[in-house]
């Protein structure tokens, strides 16, 4: 049985300040896909992750939703509500969270369900045992009522998959997941991730080509336009021409992990 759409792309541009950073994207999701980003800095990942989520305006193209919502929205040149829309659970990159904020890690991952209950109300006991539940799969029991500020990057990292998980999305966007996590949570995270997607999607985006190859189904590569691999057997050559930047191959114990050699775009 094929697996139906859940999120179409077709002729998608989009860029800042009169500049565009994408141009004529064409991407589908699909239910229980696992999709790894990879491409160059600058070549337009982040402004794709932000058009899907709605969190920028696209040029032009449209993106189609597919839900299974009493009410599935399509979003063209509009930026809607993500609660009008398909269910979204979303890691942003590490870089982008204020460590000041007077926040506790069980408070982070219940912020995850604040769409399930009224804006006024508090958190039940239901919400609160998820939210339990959570913080015992992201390995962070005992951290429950610390500040994110006290927390080492790992931990928070965590702490904010455990947010974007929380709430059983349909489609789960990771933006470096692995960025601060030490190597023994991070094989236990792809561990997780793999559970995960039996239930849900997964769009991961990368700069580490070497893990994305050994854990998606297929690959998108993002330089300016996309790239779609309906699978991992990708060669150095074909990372190369979509990188337009030469690919090195690194031994990492067993594992071979592909790096680019040059970084000179800016987004």
């Amino acid at each position: 049985m094929l697996a139906s759409p859940i999120i179409e792309i077709k002729n998608l541009s989009a860029g800042y300040d009169n500049r565009t950073v994408l141009h004529d994207v064409n991407l589908t999701i699909y239910e229980r896909d696992f999709l790894g980003i990879i491409g160059p800095n600058g070549g337009g990942k982040t402004t794709l992750i932000k058009c899907i989520l709605g969190l920028l305006k696209p040029t032009a193209g449209e993106i189609l939703y597919h839900t299974d919502s009493p009410s599935p929205e399509v979003a063209g040149s509009q930026c809607l509500p993500l609660n009008t829309r398909l269910s979204m659970g979303y890691l942003p990159q590490y870089s982008s969270i204020d460590r000041k904020f007077p926040i506790t890690v069980e408070e982070v991952i219940l912020s995850g369900l604040s769409s399930q209950k009224p804006l006024a109300s508090r958190f039940n006991t239901r919400h609160r045992e998820k939210a339990r539940h959570v913080i015992a799969r992201m390995g962070l029991e005992g951290l429950e009522q610390r500040a994110i500020g006290q927390l080492s990057g790992g931990q928070l990292q965590r702490a904010l998959l455990g947010r974007a998980l929380v709430s059983n999305p349909e489609v789960v966007i990771l933006d470096e997941p692995n960025t601060y996590i030490d190597k023994r949570f991070e094989a236990r995270l792809y561990a997780l991730l793999e559970e995960i997607n039996k239930e849900c999607a997964i769009v991961l985006v990368s700069h580490d080509i070497g893990t994305i190859l050994q854990n998606v189904k297929s690959i998108a590569c993002v330089n300016g336009t996309l790239d779609y691999h309906p699978d991992t057997e990708v060669s150095a050559e074909w990372l190369e021409a979509h990188f337009e930047c030469p690919i090195e191959l690194l031994g990492h114990g067993n594992l071979p992990h592909r790096i680019l050699k040059c970084h000179h775009h800016e987004e």
